[in-house]
């Protein structure tokens, strides 16, 4: 592999944080990575990284390093961007984020119907509940919560109404009751997630006016999937999206709690750079999941 190959193998670390994770992104191996950059620090005579079991930290000559490698992958990723566009044939490996949830329970299940659309696009998919940098991180889009968007650098798509709900399992009730009023929650165990501390502060509508309540309970997750299935075990009360649970709820296995209380404006949106050449396969993409669950929203009015 020449040393232009290296580079950007080198970029994709740093910018991933570890030599695992930047293994996976790019489909090679964890000790084919760490070759590469063996390499790269014999040919340049530095140590480009620190290494560690947590990760990998980036010297101070790799640091000057990486900007320079860094400005050579974006115009390596704008001529792969260009070449896949001449003929309008989306085309090539599509790396997308994904919140865990929803990646689980409603993209990966409509992906076969797209790559059948699209037999020339590969699907790199990873989950994560964690805000990603689109630019810093080469996604070519993200799905995420529309509330969470705040960057004035990318495009946001609305593709699914959303609500948030409260419910707990059968057995969690049976064993310690219900809340009976909003502020009651304060007296029951609440699963929180510990990705994103503003989850935690639970809000909801109703008559046009918020409610709000800091949740606390013994169990804390880092993806609303993981709370999901905390729920389900009966650990305690969950605040989750209907499209997660309604399903569960219309077949008793969880039961909503405070039906009046709804938090509204939750819904999923994809996001992309702002880019004025749209590469084709992140148009059909963004494009597909824009007709695909359109007009859907998970109804969760069961008890």
């Amino acid at each position: 592999m020449d040393v232009s190959a290296q580079m950007l193998v080198f970029a994709k670390v740093v910018e991933m944080g570890s030599i695992s994770a930047a293994s996976r992104s790019s489909g090679q191996t964890p000790s084919a990575v760490s070759k590469q950059i063996r390499h790269l620090e014999d040919h340049v005579g530095q140590r480009l990284l620190h290494r560690a079991k947590g990760g990998v930290s980036v010297t101070e000559d790799g640091r000057a390093f990486y900007e320079k490698c860094r400005a050579m992958a974006e115009k390596f990723h704008e001529a792969q961007d260009l070449i896949s566009s001449i003929d309008g044939r989306p085309k090539g490996t599509l790396h997308v984020a994904s919140s865990v949830a929803f990646g689980k329970s409603q993209l990966i299940p409509v992906l076969p119907t797209f790559l059948e659309r699209h037999p020339e696009i590969t699907v790199s998919l990873e989950l994560t509940d964690r805000w990603v940098d689109l630019e810093e991180e080469d996604f070519d889009a993200a799905i995420s919560f529309a509330e969470q968007m705040n960057d004035a650098n990318v495009i946001a798509r609305k593709i699914m109404a959303n609500e948030r709900v409260f419910c707990a399992s059968p057995a969690y009730i049976q064993r310690h009751g219900e809340p009976k009023t909003f502020a009651d929650l304060q007296n029951f165990n609440c699963l929180r997630t510990s990705n994103i501390a503003e989850r935690n502060a639970w809000q909801a509508e109703i008559g046009g006016q918020t409610y709000t309540v800091d949740a606390t309970g013994n169990f804390i997750g880092n993806s609303a999937d993981a709370v999901y299935r905390a729920a389900l075990a009966g650990l305690g009360i969950a605040r989750l999206s209907t499209y997660i649970v309604a399903g569960k709820i219309a077949s008793g296995k969880l039961t909503r709690i405070l039906p009046e209380y709804t938090q509204k404006h939750a819904d999923i949106a994809v996001i992309f750079a702002d880019k004025r050449n749209l590469a084709p396969k992140i148009r059909v993409f963004v494009d597909f999941l824009a007709e695909h669950f359109k007009g859907l929203q998970a109804d969760a009015s069961a008890r």
